[in-house]
């Protein structure tokens, strides 16, 4: 059933942030027409400053569609920005984010709430398949088995991924929302595990759950936007470490992120990840 817009609280909102993808919008709309909740929700759509005729495109997709969907505008470009603009925007006790290229079955909205009736729950990652075989197998995570982070425990990177995670709006509130000094639109990419993990530190439980699913469509091969993508994750995963390095009782997660690099990775990455941690660690001192 789709919701219809009117007063009452939803019960779920989805925040997709999108910049300048308007090309690439109506497919992301006809994915969402064909999501079914009995539960009342709401979508955001965050603009992060787009150039192109992607507020056009949104400002169509709002008049014409039956979605509830509500439009923001940032001005200044970067994901942890809009993503928190969307925070704003939204209603809900349980925030979902997506990526604008990604594709969500028509049950994500079902398999989130059903996370968070287990009131312990205060924030997760979902599934993330690949849509296009032909893509590289990046930026997914297939997994379909459950992950449980005990609140206090170390969130590795990689295992809550920002283009399918949903908080519940009480824990954002609680560490702040996302940092808006990290993530893409920045050298340090690395705000979807930032905010997981200060959950976790926060005292909150969570994990990832392969039930909320959707489909990643990032349409990169092998070539030098991929590798760029990839030494940007290297380079924010060195600077997450660096986060840990200052946090009393995680320096040990640090180090040994560290060390198993060194350990299993070849030197580049780890040149990489040892250039992101020090590079953070200079700007947060």
């Amino acid at each position: 059933m789709t919701p219809s817009r009117d007063a009452r609280l939803p019960a779920v909102a989805l925040v997709v942030c999108t910049r300048n993808r308007a090309s690439r919008l109506p497919a992301l709309f006809e994915s969402l027409a064909r999501l079914h909740t009995d539960h009342h929700w709401e979508l955001v759509m965050v603009d992060s400053a787009s150039t192109d005729d992607t507020p056009a495109v949104l400002a169509e997709a709002n008049n014409g569609s039956a979605l509830p969907t509500r439009t923001v505008r940032v001005e200044q470009a970067g994901l942890a920005r809009a993503r928190n603009a969307g925070i704003s925007a939204a209603r809900a006790p349980v925030i979902a984010f997506m990526d604008d290229d990604c594709y969500p079955e028509p049950d994500l909205l079902d398999r989130w709430l059903e996370v968070f009736t287990n009131e312990k729950v205060g924030y997760g990652g979902g599934r993330i398949m690949l849509h296009d075989e032909r893509d590289a197998a990046v930026t997914i995570r297939t997994d379909a088995k459950p992950w449980i982070f005990r609140p206090g425990d170390y969130v590795r990177p990689g295992v809550v991924q920002g283009a399918n995670i949903a908080l519940r709006r009480a824990v954002l509130e609680a560490v702040g929302g996302f940092t808006e000094a990290i993530g893409p639109g920045t050298p340090f990419n690395f705000e979807d595990v930032d905010v997981v993990a200060r959950a976790s530190a926060a005292g909150y439980t969570g994990g990832y759950f392969p039930g909320p699913t959707v489909r990643h469509h990032h349409g990169r091969r092998p070539g030098p936007e991929l590798d760029s993508l990839l030494e940007s994750y290297d380079i924010g995963r060195g600077a997450y470490w660096g986060t840990l390095l200052k946090r009393r009782g995680y320096r040990r997660y640090a180090i040994g992120g560290l060390v198993a690099s060194l350990m299993t990775k070849p030197w580049p990455v780890v040149k990489r990840e040892v250039q992101g941690m020090k590079s953070w660690l200079r700007i947060d001192d």
